[in-house]
């Protein structure tokens, strides 16, 4: 009887813990999330940030559904907060950010190490790059052409790359690519960072 009470406690104390962790890694993924990277050779809107990185960690230290669970509470932070796009950035950052996330918690859920990470990296940056073009030309894009024509937005495309001609090329010329880049240099981050955050987040 007195073990299954303190069974149940520690149960209730473990579950406070990750509630609180989660809270805490939310906000420092949210802070992160206003400092933002532009790079010359996307369109403006496109910008690298390290927001998601405090996610993966979150995820690797507790779970993929914690870690999934941070990427949400992150952008209805930065949503409720005052979103610059009307929320469609928020809802395309879960939904592109979010399998990124779960693919190398996924992969490392057994064991985790370097290799698993790297490996975890890789297939995390190959399905945001796929599920992001998807997601983007049925949804965001649409979303975003109720504010912005959708001709303004391909025209940005355009003049980084003229075999931009329209949403489906600007997706294979364009967001395939920033999102391969992002997903590669989020992973470089990943790696030297994980013996500490190791140590740190119980990650082990």
């Amino acid at each position: 009887m007195q073990q299954s009470i303190n069974t149940q406690k520690s149960k209730k104390t473990m579950s406070t813990r990750v509630v609180a962790q989660i809270g805490i890694l939310a906000a420092i993924s949210y802070f992160l999330r206003f400092i933002e990277v532009p790079l010359p050779i996307f369109p403006s809107f496109l910008k690298l940030d390290f927001s998601d990185i405090v996610a993966v960690f979150g995820g690797l230290s507790m779970g993929a559904v914690p870690g999934f669970i941070i990427v949400v509470i992150k952008n209805l932070l930065q949503a409720v907060s005052g979103s610059t796009t009307g929320g469609v950035g928020e809802i395309a950052n879960i939904l592109i950010a979010g399998p990124y996330v779960l693919m190398i918690c996924f992969i490392c859920r057994k064991v985790k190490s370097y290799k698993n990470v790297l490996i975890g990296g890789i297939v995390g940056t190959i399905f945001m790059a796929l599920v992001g073009a998807v997601v983007d030309y049925y949804i965001v894009f649409p979303l975003y052409a109720l504010v912005m024509p959708m001709d303004v937005i391909i025209n940005m495309g355009t003049v980084l790359n003229p075999k931009v001609t329209d949403l489906f090329t600007f997706m294979i010329w364009i967001v395939i690519p920033f999102n391969l880049l992002k997903g590669a240099i989020m992973t470089v981050v990943i790696l030297p960072l994980y013996k500490k955050m190791e140590k740190i987040l119980g990650v082990k």
